[in-house]
């Protein structure tokens, strides 16, 4: 029996490490692309964080300049930060409220509903293009549809995406449309909800509010919490609709300036890549701490069965 073992044990040995060989093999390309498609960039514009440099040049060591320039010398990233908090903290609430809310109609077995599903979830697949951007700024022009709806009642309005108090507002209205991947993702934590749960409530006289509130919203809280971790990076990251919007300059009056937009003006635009790249890095640290934040404290407030 030992001897057996004996024999078998080198040929085991041999079978595993030749599929391990194989492992790597189809891994390669994947490791390949991590090396010089994110890994190798993301360290290199780490590096570039902490010079001068123009695109054209030799790039010269500054150390700290860059992040210090950005708080004290330049009016336009404040600009430009501050209408990006905007644009996230009130959009991402609202998309997911919407979303939810849809979700909730649609639980209801409505009939076709993966037709209604496949159509509420095109706009999460257009609403990044140019094509729709380019829309919406026409929809929101001066002889746009939205003027000539409100026309019917008697209201005159300007070009919403050309006045700073409105055309951020424009760009909120995008991002909230595009609530269909969110809206699916709720619709299928809703379906896991077991039905005994409402008829046991139900039972004992809770109407349709308390049962949301005691029912579905506690047990949908970790896809709440999925969602709302996504579309918070997904909105940072927020650059095709504001720069197609605004032309590509954040107007007017840098009222529709993304934190990303300003990125790729200062390195695509004034070669200042060294800079743009300090940006960049800091949008990176904000989306790191504020999910940080989200997982410390979904332990307050998200619930898990188990």
């Amino acid at each position: 029996m030992s001897t057996s073992q004996g024999t078998l044990a080198p040929q085991l040995r041999k079978r595993r490490r030749k599929e391990a060989i194989a492992a790597y093999l189809f891994l390669a390309p994947w490791f390949v692309g991590l090396v010089a498609i994110t890994a190798g960039p993301l360290l290199s514009s780490l590096y570039l964080s902490f010079t001068d440099y123009s695109l054209i040049g030799d790039s010269q060591w500054v150390g700290f300049d860059n992040y210090v320039e950005m708080f004290t010398d330049d009016p336009r990233f404040m600009k430009a930060l501050n209408n990006t908090a905007v644009y996230v903290f009130v959009s991402v609430p609202l998309q997911l409220t919407f979303a939810l809310a849809l979700a909730l109609v649609l639980d209801r077995g409505v009939r076709g509903l993966p037709f209604y599903r496949s159509i509420y979830y095109l706009p999460s697949l257009l609403g990044g293009s140019v094509a729709v951007a380019i829309l919406w700024r026409q929809v929101f022009g001066a002889e746009g549809l939205v003027n000539e709806v409100l026309g019917w009642f008697g209201v005159e309005g300007e070009s919403w995406v050309a006045h700073p108090d409105t055309a951020l507002g424009t760009l909120i209205v995008l991002n909230v449309w595009t609530f269909g991947a969110p809206m699916v993702i709720f619709l299928a934590g809703l379906r896991q909800i077991p039905r005994s749960y409402y008829e046991a409530a139900g039972l004992d006289g809770a109407g349709q509010i308390r049962q949301f509130f005691s029912i579905t919203l506690p047990l949908l809280t970790p896809i709440v919490f999925f969602n709302l971790v996504l579309q918070l990076i997904n909105s940072f990251q927020s650059f095709t609709q504001a720069f197609v919007v605004s032309g590509g300059k954040g107007g007017p009056s840098d009222s529709t300036l993304l934190l990303t937009m300003h990125i790729y003006q200062e390195g695509f635009g004034n070669f200042q890549m060294g800079y743009a790249s300090a940006m960049a890095w800091f949008l990176v640290v904000v989306i790191a701490v504020l999910t940080g934040v989200n997982f410390l404290m979904s332990r307050y407030w998200v619930f898990y069965s188990d």
